[in-house]
């Protein structure tokens, strides 16, 4: 026959709960510490997204702005520079991609791009090259009026950051 038996909680008991809590406890305070310095530092967080008021870049002309460690192409491009990238076939380019993918609707006069060939990372001379975009003269590269490749050992495009207009002439990187 089959009893009941009553379990009572004893001392030792407690001691054994009591000691994996402060155990646990101290295991996690040891482990922020470790765990927090994998966090992004605060001068990196700062430059994770500039902003910048293009209105003294007057048509035609472009200036090269820092955004985390690397130099962007910022160009106020003319009607003619845009007509003549939205008039070149895809099958001509080497990395096919419309002029209308790379700029944001609305503000197509504005061309943003990563300022590193994407050869080697050299940075292209402006308005230069077989294409009146940019040149690279390390290797070779030329790059149409949209920073697309032309022509050269560059396997893509200049890279567009992600970015958007804040007002009509305030614009965010980042």
């Amino acid at each position: 026959m089959a009893t009941a038996s009553e379990t009572k909680a004893t001392r030792r008991d407690f001691l054994y709960i009591a000691t994996g809590a402060v155990g646990a406890v101290g295991v996690a305070g040891a482990a922020w510490p470790l765990i927090q310095q994998l966090n992004p530092d605060a001068s990196v967080l700062a430059l994770a997204s500039i902003r910048f008021d293009v209105s003294p870049i007057p048509e035609g002309s472009s200036v090269t702005i820092m955004w985390r460690g690397l130099p962007v192409f910022v160009r106020h491009r003319t009607a003619a520079e845009i007509e003549e990238a939205r008039a070149v076939p895809l099958s001509d380019l080497k990395d096919p991609e419309t002029d209308e993918d790379r700029v944001v609707p609305g503000h197509e006069q504005w061309l943003i791009m990563i300022a590193n060939c994407t050869h080697l990372g050299c940075v292209p001379v402006g308005e230069s090259g077989d294409y009146d975009g940019w040149f690279c003269p390390c290797h070779g590269s030329h790059y149409d009026t949209s920073g697309r490749i032309r022509r050269g050992p560059a396997p893509k495009n200049l890279v567009v950051p992600p970015y958007e207009f804040l007002t009509d002439t305030v614009v965010e990187i980042g």
